[in-house]
């Protein structure tokens, strides 16, 4: 009876590996486990840990192995150029529209918290879903590139830069959301990111979500202030 449990945990953490390049550790698998029915299928079980790894934080629910983090050297001014082969399961810790200015993206912030998105230059209401929390799907579009913010497992973070457009890249994106990176080049320290190298498995912390959007705002008014105070009078 009581290899039954590691045997069952063997199992999910061999599918959550194949089809989502998520390694969580020991200590999660086990915690996860206490709170499902030994009866409940393997699929249905893999679901259930999906939508929970996704909504934590990776630095406490994957393993920090060197073969799953970033590499160690990613700040190493002296390396020009360096590839990620991964795959890494990094987190959207922020985002930056860098085609917007300091009021556009507070006004698209604002938008999204009114539930609102934008569909070229038209603004239309966006309805949450259940699945919303799992995919990650809610986006604001129409600008871009984009500037985000990520963590690996072991809490090494970067930024990225949008080369090309990667579908599911937005300022409506949930911090906390989760990407692979794979087969990625980082140059000075930045991620080029595009559709080929980065994919989104969705998810958000709830908590982290919420103090972003304030804080967000809050510094991007502060820049506006700073600069209005700085500019030279036409007097």
């Amino acid at each position: 009876m009581s290899s039954q449990p590691s045997h069952l945990a063997t199992q999910l953490a061999t599918q959550l590996a194949n089809t989502k390049n998520l390694h969580p550790t020991q200590q999660w698998l086990t915690a996860f486990l206490s709170t499902q029915k030994p009866t409940t299928p393997l699929p249905a079980l893999t679901q259930t840990a999906l939508f929970r790894l996704l909504s934590s934080d990776i630095t406490t629910s994957l393993a920090a192995e060197a073969a799953h983090c970033l590499p160690l050297n990613i700040h190493n001014v002296n390396v020009k150029e360096l590839r990620l082969q991964g795959p890494v399961v990094v987190q959207l810790t922020g985002i930056e529209d860098m085609s917007k200015s300091r009021w556009e993206q507070i006004e698209a912030i604002q938008a999204l918290e009114r539930g609102e998105g934008t569909k070229g230059r038209e603004i239309i209401r966006v309805t949450a879903t259940e699945d919303d929390n799992d995919s990650g799907a809610v986006v604001n579009k129409g600008g871009g590139p984009h500037k985000l913010s990520l963590q690996d497992a072991h809490g090494t973070g970067l930024y990225g830069i949008e080369l090309k457009e990667i579908k599911g890249v937005g300022l409506g994106m949930s911090i906390g959301c989760k990407m692979v990176l794979k087969n990625a080049i980082i140059a000075r320290g930045v991620m080029l990111m595009e559709p080929t190298n980065a994919t989104i498995l969705g998810g958000k912390i709830e908590a982290l979500h919420k103090a972003w959007k304030q804080n967000r705002k809050a510094e991007l008014k502060a820049a506006i202030e700073a600069s209005e105070r700085t500019a030279p009078s036409n007097t």
